[in-house]
């Protein structure tokens, strides 16, 4: 369900109007209604933002180098933009190391085929009036005539290649038909040393930056708060209209109507106009889900699509039932099930100080566990293996009670599709009724009369038929309802001509929404194929050695199974979400669009 919610105005004189807003922080319930056009032209809030990006950056990369835990550092936020700088110049200095390591790696890549000599050497040569040419070419198109015609000199044959030296006076121009090298600048012996070096300094440079990871995460952390909390205080001054000659300032927000009463008791005894009213439909209104166990667990979910609009239903606590029973029978394995829910078991007993949202995501987590343990027996796929081939007289009884074969799981999928959409459709009609009243909710009524006593005709023909005076009566009546009713308030002959379209739209939609719910059979079913294979393969391909046999057998059970429940997992959380989000949520009739509840306060 949606908290309700209570609109606030402030006037506040401009003298007491920080102070003010530092009680309203501190009280942190407060969602102050933001002017996105004064946000958005902020240079103040753009240069936060892109100061909070690098600081993020810094702080994923020191994480990312952390060896050891050290909680005695003071959380300085300005210390913290001092690592920022320190971070990103040793990271440039890293850069430029490595970049300069490569050129020694590629400049002794090139000096290995001429060896270890002395390149001032050969200036000196030169410079005595020699010219020494360096070249290399195939050992197809080396000439034997080159030793004579320009004092060549074999130095190095590497791969079919030939390295090779000219010596000639002055006034020689003649050269080989070959690929003519630079005289390098270093020997490889000076080129060594100095990659010997760099790698010192990379050495040194990567421990200076793991002795920051190590000790000044908590400032970094801390200076990331600090922006965040200076931008959330520029987004509320922004906000603020200014009045009666900048005298008094004006500021809107919104705040649940379970903490009225404590807020109004607070404001009284501030020097503070103020007043709270019911929102209005033209209003923004904040949106905070308030469901309560159970249903809370599967808020993530609906913010996942997107929230509610304030007037309208929260569908999460009408779509959990569903979606706990989907993913267990998309994932139809009650051993998978049963690990799963002893892995997350297990980490909630030995993890403490877990945070409320991760509390929730354990529950979750475990409930969708426990439902894939259940729905694994109604095909009794146990890791792959088929748990009612075991012949004890307690699993026959559980076989006897809930096994469904493959036929029985196709029509259980398209039971649920049909059950899930007509429920869609009775929100549809209510949230009609609420929103807008009820002639806005009669068509939707008119097509769940329609499909109710169709399926019941279908289904119970005993009792009133296809043909049968109540059905068609009621199918009378049901298209009256669809046709004159389509868009209240509009001409007749357009509100058959739109029940027509409508028609059409549900005969189309309908049929596919329905096949849709197919995957939850497939999904099941190939699953358990797939592990079955595993099974097959773990026994199969175990060499017949009393030693060698048993490792292989269960390193491939074990490998085989986990990419199997990591593929299936995936399924079954995505899997049911297009049925939610697709299916369900059109059929219900949802649209959203609701802006979350964000109050003003400080981040800890």
């Amino acid at each position: 369900m949606i908290a309700k919610m209570k609109k606030l105005t402030f006037l506040v004189y401009h003298k007491e109007y920080d102070e003010f807003l530092q009680h309203i922080r501190e009280w942190g319930v407060v969602h102050v209604s933001e002017k996105q056009s004064s946000i958005a032209e902020s240079q103040e809030l753009q240069e936060k933002a892109r100061l909070t990006l690098r600081l993020t950056a810094t702080l994923k990369q020191l994480e990312a180098l952390r060896t050891e835990t050290t909680s005695d550092t003071e959380e300085d936020p300005e210390r913290g933009l001092k690592v920022m700088e320190e971070v990103d110049a040793l990271s440039t200095e890293k850069s430029r190391l490595q970049q300069q390591l490569q050129s020694y790696d590629k400049e002794l890549e090139q000096l290995a085929p001429w060896g270890d000599f002395d390149p001032a050497s050969v200036r000196q040569l030169e410079e005595s009036g020699l010219r020494i040419g360096f070249y290399s070419c195939s050992e197809n198109n080396f000439r034997e005539e080159w030793v004579t015609d320009f004092n060549a000199v074999v130095i190095n044959r590497v791969s079919s290649r030939v390295y090779f030296i000219t010596v000639s006076w002055p006034g020689e121009e003649a050269v080989p038909d070959a690929e003519e090298m630079r005289l390098p600048k270093h020997s490889i012996h000076e080129v060594e040393l100095l990659s010997e070096q760099i790698r010192k300094e990379l050495t040194a440079n990567e421990e200076a930056l793991k002795t920051l990871a190590n000790t000044e995460i908590p400032v970094v952390k801390a200076a990331i708060r600090d922006l965040n909390n200076q931008a959330e205080l520029s987004r509320v001054l922004l906000s603020t209209e200014q009045m009666s000659g900048d005298k008094l300032m004006l500021l809107q927000g919104w705040i649940p109507a379970a903490e009225e009463s404590d807020l109004k008791a607070y404001l009284d005894t501030q020097q503070v106009y103020y007043e709270i009213a019911d929102p209005t439909p033209e209003d923004n209104v904040p949106i905070l889900l308030d469901n309560k166990g159970f249903f809370s667990w599967f808020e993530p979910i609906t913010k996942l699509y997107m929230l509610p609009k304030y007037n309208e239903l929260d569908l999460t606590p009408f779509f959990a039932p569903f979606f706990m029973v989907f993913f267990g029978l998309c994932l139809g394995d009650s051993g998978y099930g049963l690990f799963i829910f002893l892995c997350v078991t297990g980490y909630s007993l030995f993890t403490r100080n877990k945070s409320r949202s991760v509390k929730s995501i354990i529950s979750l987590v475990q409930i969708l566990a426990a439902s894939t343990f259940f729905c694994g027996l109604l095909t009794g796929t146990f890791f792959g293996f088929s748990l009612y081939d075991i012949d004890v007289p307690f699993i026959q009884r559980i076989k006897e009670a809930v096994y469904l074969d493959n036929n029985d799981m196709f029509q259980l999928a398209l039971i649920l599709g049909c059950v899930q959409i007509l429920f869609g459709m009775i929100l549809k009609a209510v949230n009609q009724f609420i929103q807008f009243g009820f002639k806005y909710a009669v068509a939707t009524i008119g097509w769940i009369i329609l499909l109710l006593s169709t399926a019941f005709a279908a289904l119970v023909p005993g009792v009133m038929s296809l043909g049968s005076t109540p059905y068609l009566v009621l199918l009378g009546i049901s298209a009256a309802m669809i046709f004159l009713y389509n868009s209240p308030g509009k001409n007749i002959f357009l509100n058959i001509g739109l029940g027509f379209w409508d028609s059409y739209n549900m005969a189309t939609g309908l049929l596919g929404d329905v096949l849709s719910y197919v995957r939850l059979f497939a999904l099941g079913l190939s699953g358990g194929i797939l592990a079955g294979v595993f099974n097959s393969l773990a026994v199969g391909m175990s060499p017949d050695n009393i030693i060698a046999g048993p490792i292989v057998m269960i390193l491939i059970f074990v490998i085989g199974h986990a990419i199997n429940m990591f593929m299936n997992v995936l399924g079954a959380m995505v899997h049911p979400m297009r049925l939610t989000f697709v299916e369900f949520f059109k059929n219900s009739g949802y649209e959203g669009g609701g802006k979350e509840y964000s109050p003003f306060g400080k981040m800890n």
